[in-house]
């Protein structure tokens, strides 16, 4: 297992829709490195594209409580089939955008189907944190980004801010 960079905002790859997964196996070692690097981060959710793979593949874990058993989950080609017309705010954050958070209204809840990494089919209704995570991250493979529901002048002053920043790094 090793950690993966994680690209920051603006990359093209981020703004990319991804290729589906013909062969979930070959993802595996993947899969370790990606559940690696967003437990190191921290985060609850890491797509592929952010680890700079343009596939349609997801990690998450969104249990927040150091008591309580991790639950990682690997999501391949995933598809959302059902989603509530109930509402929820959660305030967002991504770990190609650091530091910055903003509320996102979305679907309360989401039924959604995937392939695992042995290549069974799955199927699972999520909500609360785990139906805004799943949403957000579904999001990426799609090449959007949780500020593109955002108006465009606080966009534009999000994406100086990291334009900033990657010059800083790049320098350091």
């Amino acid at each position: 297992m090793a950690l993966r960079d994680i690209l920051i905002h603006p990359d093209p790859r981020l703004k990319t829709v991804t290729e589906p997964v013909s062969d979930p196996a070959e993802l595996r070692a993947l899969a370790e490195d990606m559940l690696e690097t967003m437990y190191h981060a921290p985060g609850i959710g890491l797509a592929a594209p952010q680890v700079g793979v343009l596939k349609r593949m997801l990690v998450m874990d969104c249990i927040k409580d150091e008591d309580a058993d991790p639950k990682p989950m690997v999501l391949i080609n995933p598809e959302i089939k059902w989603s509530s017309e109930e509402k929820n705010v959660y305030e967002e954050g991504c770990l190609s955008i650091p530091e910055i958070y903003n509320d996102i209204e979305r679907p309360a809840e989401v039924e959604v189907t995937w392939t695992s990494l042995d290549g069974q089919d799955q199927s699972a209704r999520f909500d609360g944190l785990w139906a805004t995570c799943v949403q957000h991250e579904m999001d990426h493979l799609d090449g959007k980004l949780f500020i593109d529901y955002l108006k465009p002048l606080k966009r534009q002053m999000i994406t100086r801010k990291m334009q900033k920043l990657k010059r800083e790094k790049a320098r350091a």
